[in-house]
């Protein structure tokens, strides 16, 4: 493998997740083909910056989003840096690329009218898929939670007595988040038709399958479309607008940046800003109509 090294960082001194890992060594491929094809460079440690901006100029060409070139971009340059600090080369060819302008993207959280909807829904589910289905809702809304972080949640990570639940985060950060008495209640209704499945497999996870495989990516994606599919008109419909639900409906209640910075698990609190446009848009509002000089 071409990129060995480079993906041994990647796991073993960044803790990337698996999915990034493939993600950037795709990038890097398709990079590599691209020096290969238009440039004969047989290897890219030998480029310059040129190579890379008819690349990007390609990119573009072919109508990728310049958000997504930045992405390859951003591969293309953690690449480089992991270059330098092992001494394979001198200086970086994107020591002085700016990234593309992009367009924010302002994503829309659910309302808690159209939460409540979806929590109604599953309200009469008392069989093992409605159960699950109930409690990964409840989980992503009430935590805030990743979807990545959720599939992993392990049985020995919940504590009825701490009433609270151990998720691993990013880069394999640890982290513990309270979790609410009526979500703690449907966890030991679900536990208990769990444990009636005929073959579990994957004993130590939450959240299985009804074969008992623990749960992947495009069924909890799956899940959350559906059932908030029948209840909100939103274009987008993912676990991902859950979280952002959860940080956004927190802080328009008053709640503190930083402690809903440690509740989603980032590590600066830019990260955690992006969810109080929502809230300042409320507030604006709120302002409107209520200020007497209106």
């Amino acid at each position: 493998m071409p990129f060995s090294s480079f993906k041994d960082y990647l796991e073993l001194e960044k803790k990337y997740s698996p999915h990034t890992v493939v993600a950037y060594l795709k990038d890097l491929d398709g990079f590599q083909q691209f020096a290969s094809e238009e440039f004969q460079y047989e290897n890219i440690l030998d480029v310059n910056y040129s190579v890379i901006r008819s690349w990007i100029v390609s990119l573009v060409d072919a109508d990728i989003s310049n958000r997504t070139v930045n992405r390859k971009i951003s591969s293309l340059k953690t690449y480089y840096k992991f270059l330098l600090k092992t001494g394979q080369i001198q200086v970086s060819p994107l020591a002085k690329h700016k990234a593309l302008k992009t367009s924010k993207k302002i994503q829309v959280p659910f309302s808690e009218n159209e939460i409540v909807n979806v929590m109604e829904l599953l309200q009469g589910s008392d069989d093992f898929e409605g159960l699950r289905d109930r409690l990964v809702v409840e989980l992503f809304y009430s935590t805030g939670i990743r979807r990545a972080e959720l599939i992993n949640i392990k049985i020995d990570g919940i504590s009825f007595a701490q009433k609270t639940i151990k998720v691993l985060g990013k880069r394999n950060k640890e982290r513990i988040i309270p979790l609410l008495p009526a979500v703690l209640d449907t966890i030991r209704a679900y536990m208990s038709v769990r444990d009636e499945l005929e073959n579990i497999i994957d004993d130590e996870y939450l959240f299985l399958t009804a074969k008992g495989l623990k749960v992947y990516e495009t069924l909890v994606y799956r899940i959350i479309n559906v059932y908030f599919s029948k209840a909100s008109e939103k274009v987008k419909k993912s676990p991902h607008i859950l979280r952002h639900s959860f940080a956004t409906h927190l802080l328009n209640e008053g709640a503190d940046i930083n402690s809903v910075k440690e509740l989603l698990g980032h590590s600066s609190l830019a990260s955690t800003q992006v969810y109080t446009q929502n809230s300042i848009a409320k507030l604006k509002e709120v302002y409107k109509n209520s200020h007497p000089r209106n």
